[in-house]
């Protein structure tokens, strides 16, 4: 069985952008490695994150859990309180996105909704121009 090989890049634009590169398995034994990453860079002062998936063979529900737990951690107080009015809009994450997913994986995440709140792009360039 795979594990997750994590490796964190910071790209400096308009806003800096912690680039978490996922490699293996998200999966129970391996959760806690991602958010122990995005806490850190979070802890660096970090507020924009991308999770590049392009390596990342499985997700799952445990997966899930650590996207929705690093949503949770960059996204503002105020911005929570706003997608919990379920206002007319979907609400659109300006501070967590992901690139790349294979064709399984984007399944996964949209048919559990993660793509109603979380942008997703085909490669890191765009991605990362999007915090602007």
């Amino acid at each position: 069985m795979s594990e997750l090989t994590i490796s964190t890049s910071q790209i400096q634009g308009d806003v800096s952008v912690a680039v978490l590169h996922l490699k293996g398995h998200l999966h129970g034994p391996t959760e806690h490695e991602l958010l122990d990453h995005a806490q850190q860079s979070y802890e660096d002062g970090i507020k924009h994150i991308l999770l590049d998936m392009s390596e990342l063979e499985v997700l799952s529900s445990a997966g899930l859990r650590a996207i929705q737990n690093i949503f949770k951690l960059f996204t503002p107080q105020d911005d929570i309180a706003l997608i919990q009015r379920h206002g007319e809009e979907p609400y659109k994450s300006s501070y967590l996105k992901m690139v790349c997913p294979n064709p399984q994986i984007y399944y996964i995440l949209n048919i559990t909704g993660f793509l109603h709140n979380i942008p997703i792009y085909n490669n890191i360039d765009e991605a990362v121009a999007s915090f602007s």
